[in-house]
């Protein structure tokens, strides 16, 4: 169970992951080791999965941001799993969901340009056998971006 310090040192790393056990300590009125053993709890019950950088995407040529929402002409168990193991191997896929409604996934995707979409679209995804259309959105900005989960 987590108590108000817990959930305060889990908004202080979500805006800083380099934060120290000492100044995580000062932020939450704790000794450095107090801090560092709340993190290393919160680390091992699985509260913090993980820490990443976070990289400007036009910075690194990836121009197009989207959105694809991908309808199944089946459900067949081997014909989505093989779907699923087909997103996980394509890198322009940088998330993927399934979905209640129209959509069976949506996934968020970042190419370099339009044509690397379009292939992304025409040459991998539409011809799995699984898939029955998809359909995307072009990001054309941003106006929040990613942010911290609410604590």
């Amino acid at each position: 169970m987590l108590d108000d310090t817990d959930y305060r040192l889990l908004t202080a790393l979500q805006q800083n992951a380099h934060l120290t056990a000492q100044e995580l300590g000062a932020l939450l009125h704790l000794s450095a080791s107090q801090a560092g053993r709340r993190r290393q709890r919160l680390e091992a019950e699985g509260y913090i999965t993980g820490y990443t950088a976070r990289l400007d995407p036009r910075r690194l040529g990836l121009n197009v941001q989207g959105f694809v929402q991908v309808h199944l002409g089946t459900h067949a168990p081997d014909h989505a799993k093989r779907f699923v193991q087909l997103i996980a191997t394509r890198p322009e896929i940088v998330s993927a969901w399934t979905m209640t409604g129209d959509a069976d996934y949506l996934l968020r995707v970042y190419c370099d340009d339009l044509p690397h979409l379009n292939r992304l679209i025409h040459e991998v995804l539409l011809p799995h056998p699984a898939v029955a259309r998809v359909q995307s959105q072009i990001v054309m900005d941003q106006p929040k971006r990613d942010g911290p989960l609410p604590t």
